[in-house]
């Protein structure tokens, strides 16, 4: 399959932050929206699929703060964000972070911390990535693996170490990164059939990845899920790459299973 290489939108928009905001530079930010005892989260890839599953769901819970982060921002993409229904004292906020730009996860951290006024986040969903080529390990273009990787493993680092000072200002901080079973060791030889070379090497990079934050930094529970083969755009066409109609698992499945897994998840 022809690899076309991952193009990063323009960097131009420096205002990548919706929300009823001042900028005051004095300590604590006003923002009517900000609430005590709001949990607060961090959620790439936000706009579509499961990152847009996972936000609508959180969104409806009450006292809940999800800074929706997006690699184009624009009034279409930003709207499909802002007009989700929300619970009591809980808010939608687009965010502008492209997983090949390391800059803008820190440009996150600034918005959520000098705009929006939040001292902390409780929970850090790496949710962000690509599956971009299809192919056996001899026939993967190189620079579809670095691609894949640059997405798939640094971007997840990257967003980490921004957001880890805010973290350790939780009680309860939790970085989340999504991962596959493609990426299993173990399990290789049984899913001979998935030419997924360059989506499972950069998955499996970033479980070492993770396992080491949760070793290096026990004040944070840090850990992989994985979401199982579910019906998004990128699932389905993974499914059609090995001749099947569609991915067997619904949004709505995966949804529920990991959002369990993250309440109940402790260090």
């Amino acid at each position: 399959m022809a690899f076309t290489p991952y193009s990063a939108p323009s960097t131009s928009d420096t205002s990548p932050v919706i929300g009823e905001i001042n900028d005051d530079t004095q300590w604590p930010i006003y923002n009517p929206r900000r609430k005590p005892g709001q949990t607060v989260y961090v959620i790439t890839g936000a706009n579509r699929g499961l990152g847009l599953a996972l936000t609508t769901t959180l969104a409806l819970r009450p006292s809940t703060v999800i800074f929706a982060c997006i690699r184009t921002f624009t009034a279409d993409t930003t709207e499909v964000l802002t007009s989700l229904p929300v619970g009591h004292d809980s808010y939608v906020a687009p965010i502008l972070i492209d997983a090949t730009v390391p800059l803008h996860a820190k440009l996150a951290v600034e918005t959520i911390t000098h705009r929006h006024g939040y001292d902390h986040v409780d929970v850090v969903i790496a949710n962000s990535g690509i599956s971009d080529y299809y192919g056996t390990a001899a026939e993967t273009p190189l620079e579809a693996l670095r691609t894949h990787l640059e997405v798939n493993t640094i971007g997840p680092l990257a967003l980490f170490q921004a957001f880890l000072p805010l973290l350790k200002k939780s009680s309860n901080p939790k970085f989340v990164a999504m991962s596959t079973g493609v990426a299993s060791m173990t399990e290789m030889e049984a899913m001979q059939v998935m030419p997924m070379t360059a989506y499972g090497a950069s998955k499996a990079a970033l479980n070492y990845i993770v396992r080491k934050l949760h070793f290096e930094n026990p004040e944070v529970c840090c850990w992989v899920l994985i979401p199982g083969w579910v019906r998004t755009e990128m699932g389905n066409h993974g499914a059609e790459v090995v001749g099947m109609e569609r991915a067997p698992m619904s949004l709505e499945q995966s949804v529920e299973a990991m959002l369990e897994k993250v309440r109940c998840s402790n260090q």
